[in-house]
């Protein structure tokens, strides 16, 4: 197994940070940790990368005990904190040749790890750190990561803050990386993010909610779903707060994603009420729950 957690446990002072916490991510997988900020994401990682030590619980990294080996498993994984954390006053290169003298090696010799990422960065190699763009930054972090060659890559939020063509690059990039047998462990808030995983476990205020496969979670959605659109938005969603069957409502996109107490729901019934408190050009139509619908489910 590369990671094992068993009853993780970890609070400041009075506030719970983490509870209770017990998963697996078994050798090659693409694991997703989907949160909020707040809900212990980047504790975990300091947990699981040696930074912090749990107040309860044992957790192993790649066979190794993240107390008692903490530095044979700092050898043998990658961590990009949420946070840019690299020499902001050294070049790219020097930045790259730093972390790979650390570790015991050259940029040479895991050069074919890094390079398809490496090569998108290059014709800036003697620019700054701190002058990169956001997306360039990303991409020099995850070089950094990986130039000892790592089993598992640990990712604390790589995407916040990053454009959305940066974005779709990097989960790119994470499938490539997964391909030549590296285990990851990525944290994002994006549920959108969340379907790119193999499986993904949703945590919420230092527990975790569910565990399994993007598909699975989103078959859990216990009732019918359906997007309801209006000129007036913000009237809408003041009109089915009122409404005496309204059990879910949030916006999501143009819409709103809204589910009713009963089984029996007659949209007709909802149109009718919407239409007699003044609302115009509404359309309420049947969708499909996202991980993001059950997130919010179980949230509550």
């Amino acid at each position: 197994m590369s990671i094992n957690l068993e009853h993780i446990s970890k609070s400041y002072g009075k506030v719970e940070a983490l509870k209770d916490i017990s998963f697996k991510v078994h050798p090659g997988e693409l694991f997703g940790l989907i949160g909020p900020d707040g809900a212990g994401k980047t504790t975990l990682f300091r947990i699981l990368t040696t930074l912090l030590i749990a107040d309860e619980g044992k957790a192993n990294v790649t066979d190794f005990d993240v107390v008692k080996d903490y530095k044979s498993i700092r050898k043998s994984v990658g961590y990009m904190p949420g946070k840019f954390s690299l020499y902001q006053d050294l070049t790219v290169e020097e930045n790259l040749t730093f972390f790979a003298t650390i570790f015991g090696t050259t940029i040479e010799e895991n050069y074919e790890l890094i390079k398809e990422i490496y090569v998108q960065i290059e014709p800036f190699k003697k620019r700054r750190a701190g002058k990169l763009s956001g997306g360039m930054k990303q991409k020099l972090a995850l070089c950094c990561a990986l130039i000892h060659k790592p089993k598992v890559l640990f990712l604390d939020e790589p995407t916040t803050g990053v454009d959305p063509v940066s974005r779709k690059e990097f989960w790119e990039m994470l499938k490539r990386l997964q391909q030549k047998g590296i285990t990851i462990l990525v944290s994002t808030p994006y549920m959108d993010e969340a379907a790119l995983c193999d499986r993904i476990a949703l945590i919420q205020d230092g527990e975790i909610l569910e565990i399994d496969t993007p598909i699975n979670i989103v078959k859990h959605y216990p009732k019918a779903i359906y997007n309801i659109g209006s000129k007036d938005m913000y009237e809408l969603l003041q009109k089915l707060k009122g409404f005496e069957n309204t059990y879910t409502m949030y916006p999501f996109g143009e819409f709103v994603h809204y589910t009713d107490k009963r089984d029996d729901f007659n949209p007709n019934e909802l149109q009718q009420y919407l239409e007699e408190n003044g609302l115009k050009e509404i359309t309420i139509e049947k969708t499909k729950a996202t991980i993001e619908d059950t997130f919010m489910e179980l949230a509550k």
